[in-house]
């Protein structure tokens, strides 16, 4: 049983740490209208999830909805089209 736990509690140390989903705070709210705005976007639903800033339905310039990564830097993922 000693044996059991020891792996448990070296497992829990090595894991890697899982990114749960949160809402921004309102200095990365700040940053993420800047870099949206840099791509010629504003608005959506922004989140931290997976280790980056998630914003779904994006309003863009070309009149279309996009979902855009950026990741802890604000430094744009990636950005596609929204379905």
């Amino acid at each position: 049983m000693r044996q059991l736990l020891a792996v448990f509690a070296v497992m829990a140390i090595i894991a890697p740490p899982a990114y749960a989903d949160r809402d921004v705070t309102a200095e990365e709210r700040a940053k993420l209208v800047e870099a949206l705005a840099a791509e010629g976007c504003s608005g959506g639903e922004m989140e931290f999830d997976d280790g980056k800033f998630e914003v779904d339905d994006a309003h863009c310039a070309d009149g279309k909805e996009y979902d855009i990564d950026f990741d802890r830097a604000f430094k744009l993922i990636k950005k596609e089209l929204d379905d």
